[in-house]
């Protein structure tokens, strides 16, 4: 099995993300996942920035996917979608439908990212037979039905990946959450999820952490670890083990995980062993 990065789900300066990607690309983590995944008035790196980032993480070695929205609203970001779809040099992961819809009119070949429901064989058999190369687990979903649908699936057809680590995202809505929180419209936001580099947390009225908001996308409060089921999911057949950054922290994750060696984990795992997310089952 091996370690995939997911793309960066938070409003980060240009000058940082360069930089991260830059210590991306003189890691050893194989594949890397770019691009702007949640919100297309963030303006800070555009769709030439991304091309750039992924040309020079090309070049050292890296395998590299271009991440879709995942939610599209307005025919300026569809029509973005497509060029995006259409770069002529690299495979995209479909985080909604459309994605899919253009990739495959294009007879072009996609990955389908956590966001998109795929919850059976027939449907995954399906996707398949329009180009799909690899799925992400959906994150609500468990070892159970991962080992499951491996077993309904013809060997080798179709990579499996695991959101292994980071914070889930859960939800996308039109309406802005944070934007919302500060007392602003979607439509003069003023892009103030940059302030906040790991959304705002949410709490309980006893103060418990409960969600995360991060512009239009509602995200665990609380990150995921299935660092400890590696070998598991090695045993199984898992392609590809997904972290999510969060920090540059999670390139030292990343970096650490070895195939077939115990580790130890400290988030949330309650899905992967069919209980509410945000349990962690020892």
């Amino acid at each position: 099995m091996k370690v995939s990065l997911g793309p960066i789900q938070y409003c980060w300066p240009k000058a940082k993300v360069i930089d991260f990607y830059q210590q991306v690309a003189t890691s050893d983590i194989p594949l890397v996942y770019l691009g702007e995944t949640v919100c297309s008035r963030r303006r800070e790196i555009k769709f030439a920035d991304y091309l750039e980032l992924a040309q020079m993480l090309k070049a050292s070695g890296k395998q590299v996917v271009l991440s879709t929205l995942a939610l599209i609203e307005a025919q300026s970001e569809f029509s973005a979608l497509k060029q995006q779809i259409d770069n002529g040099e690299f495979i995209i992961e479909a985080n909604d439908m459309g994605a899919v819809e253009v990739a495959k009119s294009l007879k072009l070949p996609f990955v389908c990212g956590p966001t998109i429901n795929n919850y059976n064989a027939a449907t995954l058999k399906k996707l398949a037979s329009w180009g799909m190369q690899r799925f992400v687990m959906p994150l609500e979903l468990s070892e159970e039905w991962l080992e499951q649908i491996m077993v309904a699936l013809p060997p080798a057809q179709i990579e499996v990946e695991v959101f292994g680590h980071g914070y889930m995202p859960l939800a996308h809505s039109a309406r802005c959450f944070t934007a919302r929180n500060k007392g602003l419209t979607k439509d003069s936001c003023k892009t103030i999820c940059i302030d906040y580099p790991k959304g705002i947390l949410a709490q309980t009225q006893e103060a418990q952490p409960l969600l995360r908001l991060n512009g239009i996308q509602t995200q665990s409060a609380t990150h995921i670890d299935l660092r400890d089921q590696q070998v598991e999911m090695e045993r199984m057949g898992v392609d590809y083990f997904r972290v999510s950054p969060s920090s540059v922290d999670a390139l030292v994750i990343a970096s650490n995980l070895k195939a077939s060696q115990p580790q130890s984990s400290d988030g949330a795992n309650g899905y992967w062993f069919k209980q509410a997310g945000f349990n962690r089952v020892v």
